[in-house]
């Protein structure tokens, strides 16, 4: 088991990036990388080793469900825990995420305490 989790958070607004950050650092053992679109997270993924991923699905260039298809064809994140953390609730949506290869669809707004258990969950901490 690592000494220190790795999380990156891909999500465009600045509030829920925040929010998200806040809560996975308050989890303690955690160091939380966050960037602001699937773009982004794109280059950022090789120079890291994370342990859960979270994104969002509305961004600019580079939309959440073009980055789990892309995180799960990577055989470094393959097994990777990845949450999507979004306001799309639609089933069809929430079906689209999950085949693609996420682990938890969490729709906006969301309760804190029970995203914080669902990352303990997956990390196992």
């Amino acid at each position: 088991m690592p000494d220190l989790f790795k999380v990156l958070v891909v999500e465009d607004s600045k509030a829920t990036r925040e929010l998200l950050a806040s809560l996975l650092e308050g989890l303690g053992n955690l160091e939380v990388v966050t960037v602001v679109s699937g773009f982004e997270a794109l280059k950022v993924l090789p120079r890291h080793r994370f342990s859960l991923i979270v994104t969002d699905i509305n961004m600019p260039d580079i939309n959440g469900l073009e980055l789990i298809n892309f995180v799960k064809k990577n055989p470094h994140y393959r097994e990777t825990p990845l949450f999507v953390v979004t306001t799309e609730g639609r089933t069809q949506d929430r079906e689209r995420g999950m085949q693609l290869g996420a682990s938890e669809y969490v729709i906006k707004p969301f309760e804190p305490d029970a995203f914080c258990a669902l990352v303990k969950k997956y990390l196992k901490l």
